[in-house]
């Protein structure tokens, strides 16, 4: 598979691995498990392994468009979505806001749905590669969602 030979696909693959240190240094703790969940809240165990499938898609995502039409609008929305993916975890766990944390995981669906759009003339199978992205972070949004009703704003 040429894309795995490709310097520039592992570009992709690293900025999407730098994107995932965030959940790495802001990441769930005693705050965390002292907080009152739903009783559909996913074990802890699942977010690693479904971000991890994620970023790769995005990153295969991201590389394709890059490929038909290299750098422009399209990956500079691309690039947002990825900063606006890596203040989420600074919000929500980082901070301890669940309200912060919606905000930003409703920016961060905005901008997936954005890049979904800038893609979709261009690569319909990196459009495609985003829309599991896109219905993970509405999941995560509305379990955000519950999680700051549940508990507050502020920190424990």
């Amino acid at each position: 598979m040429q894309m795995l030979t490709d310097g520039n696909f592992w570009g992709f693959i690293g900025a999407c691995f730098v994107v995932s240190l965030s959940g790495a240094v802001f990441k769930p703790g005693a705050w965390y498990a002292a907080l009152r969940k739903p009783r559909w809240n996913p074990p802890n165990w699942l977010f690693g392994p479904a971000w991890a499938v994620l970023y790769i898609s995005i990153a295969i995502a991201g590389y394709l468009v890059w490929r038909q039409v290299g750098f422009g609008p399209a990956l500079v929305v691309y690039g947002v979505q990825l900063v606006v993916n890596a203040m989420w975890s600074g919000l929500f766990f980082g901070m301890q806001r669940p309200d912060f944390g919606f905000y930003g995981v409703t920016a961060l669906w905005l901008s997936i749905v954005a890049c979904i759009v800038a893609f979709a003339p261009i690569s319909a199978t990196a459009m495609w590669l985003m829309v599991p992205y896109l219905c993970w972070v509405s999941f995560a949004a509305f379990l955000n969602w519950t999680l700051w009703r549940m508990n507050g704003a502020q920190p424990a």
